[in-house]
């Protein structure tokens, strides 16, 4: 572990590297049909009204096996993290994971993946939340980083949703808004370090944000953990009311962008690059449409990757990255649409 940096001394908290890891190959909307039963009605129904083509799932489709676990990819990401910082897990000084869908109750994810990658004697903590639990992360590391204490954070964030699936459920039973949920997600994990050492590249993370915002609101999406004496037959594990994200989520994120732009002082042209929220296709397309934000580059994966929650952050991140030149500003918006939360965060290039 690296000594702490007095708090009078800090310097900037830069994004170091970002790592990333998708379990088995691309499983298209025809895979997803002939395993359910589906008729080629259906696989165009999720073309156009979802819009997304493949995803990456941790269950094999054909046998039901569940070949990844999330500190399988929570590893492979993070090493790869770290490997692109060049840096190793004595360097690392602090430990945070953001996650929906941890491999179990106890023990906590996060200290799986520190034990893999050779992590010990650092602070660890794990966040349970749905699509804002990766900038929960990044929000707990910055904070953390500020106090001087720190030099090195890891930061990861990833979700395996199939193995919540019920792969012998006949979807045809299912309301739209349960059906809805084996086209839109997938798998996978991302990770990123974040540094206070003076001298080290990457764009300075300027603010986090994360807010909750559902004070009596209704949830709009429900992710269950049964135990053998609550698990009734034929209650699904994951449900939402995809009206109320539809009508909510753009909305959500035009507030984000504003709050963002307003606290640094920054508009819509002074930011290069933007990474919406990543449901699917067809709602990131509308988000934008919203947002109304033409001088920004739009970076989105859902297409490919589905919606693997967590881990899309970093699938952005990993893209933008190398694109960036100096005086490049970058935004991120999420809204975790379980209890309406509001996250973002702001980079720059210099």
């Amino acid at each position: 572990m690296t000594s702490p940096t007095p708090l009078s001394r800090v310097p900037d908290i830069r994004l170091l590297s970002v790592g990333t890891a998708l379990p088995g190959p691309p499983v298209t909307n025809g895979d997803l049909a002939r395993r359910f039963g589906m008729d080629e009605l259906w696989e165009q129904w999720v073309d156009a009204f979802i819009g997304t083509k493949t995803r990456h799932l941790a269950v094999d489709l054909p046998t039901g096996e569940v070949r990844f676990s999330l500190a399988d990819l929570g590893e492979t990401a993070g090493r790869r993290a770290l490997d692109a910082a060049g840096l190793g897990p004595g360097d690392v000084d602090l430990l945070v994971m953001g996650t929906a869908t941890p491999d179990q109750l106890m023990p906590a994810t996060v200290n799986v993946v520190a034990d893999r990658l050779g992590v010990d004697g650092v602070p660890t903590y794990q966040l349970q939340s749905g699509c804002a639990g990766a900038f929960q992360a990044l929000d707990v590391a910055h904070q953390m980083l500020l106090t001087g204490r720190y030099r090195n954070a890891l930061v990861v964030g990833g979700d395996v949703i199939a193995r919540h699936y019920d792969l012998e459920l006949d979807l045809r039973s299912l309301p739209p808004g349960e059906m809805v949920n084996v086209a839109l997600f997938g798998d996978g994990a991302g990770a990123a370090v974040l540094t206070t050492e003076p001298g080290r590249g990457g764009p300075v993370l300027r603010r986090v944000l994360t807010r909750l915002t559902g004070l009596g609101r209704a949830p709009g999406q429900v992710l269950e953990w049964f135990g053998p004496v609550d698990h009734a037959p034929g209650r699904t594990g994951s449900r939402e009311d995809y009206k109320a994200i539809e009508q909510s989520v753009p909305a959500m994120s035009v507030e984000i962008l504003k709050e963002l732009l307003d606290e640094l002082n920054w508009t819509d042209h002074d930011v290069d690059y933007i990474l919406p929220p990543q449901l699917s296709q067809r709602m990131t397309a509308r988000i934008m449409r919203e947002l109304d934000v033409p001088s920004m580059r739009e970076v989105t994966c859902v297409t490919e990757t589905g919606n693997n929650a967590n881990a899309l952050p970093f699938q952005q991140l990993e893209r933008v990255l190398p694109l960036l030149e100096d005086g490049d500003r970058v935004l991120g918006i999420a809204v975790e649409s379980s209890k309406w939360i509001k996250a973002g965060f702001a980079l720059e290039q210099v």
